[in-house]
């Protein structure tokens, strides 16, 4: 399994992207995770479900399965928010897995960047960014870039430089 990231700032257009961007991988014949990273409390239980009211009983973790999907909700219940590396192995191998966030991680990453958001480039002081899609090029920009549109071009970018989970791994992989 390979990893690629794509870290901005709100409202780049990061989601956005990746919902383009998954059909596209899978009309290439590559299996597709994701891992999104969210900067506040969220949830994706329903109050008043059983699950949920399992999680308020203080279960620490509530798996929820049926003939279509099943969600593992952990509760940190005040533990450290785990890092990207701790999260790895939770996942199943596919052929690519695509970050969404954890832009401080050293992982390899597409930095997204729309110029009407007037932030600044993240590529400056994130080594780890490898490529930019964007709506406006930065001039002199040593990195490879692509229109924020073009998704074959951000795809051939992520498959270029993702690069093996198991280096990123603090846990054994599993086999």
């Amino acid at each position: 399994m390979r990893i690629i990231g794509l870290a901005g700032w709100s409202g780049a257009g990061k989601t956005t992207l990746l919902v383009r961007l998954i059909p596209y991988l899978i009309g290439q014949g590559l299996s597709v995770s994701t891992i999104k990273h969210a900067h506040h409390a969220f949830d994706v239980d329903t109050p008043g479900k059983d699950s949920w009211m399992h999680r308020k009983a203080g279960a620490t973790e509530v798996l929820v399965a049926s003939g279509a999907r099943f969600a593992l909700m952990h509760e940190l219940r005040g533990a450290p928010e785990p890092e990207l590396p701790d999260l790895l192995w939770r996942m199943q191998p596919v052929d690519l897995l695509i970050v969404e966030g954890f832009k401080r991680f050293g992982h390899p990453k597409i930095e997204v960047h729309r110029a009407a958001n007037a932030r600044p480039h993240l590529f400056a002081d994130d080594p780890a960014i490898v490529a930019l899609a964007t709506d406006s090029p930065p001039p002199g920009c040593a990195l490879p870039c692509a229109q924020l549109d073009d998704i074959p071009a951000i795809a051939g970018l992520a498959l270029a430089a993702a690069t093996p989970a198991e280096r990123l791994a603090r846990v054994p992989w599993p086999s």
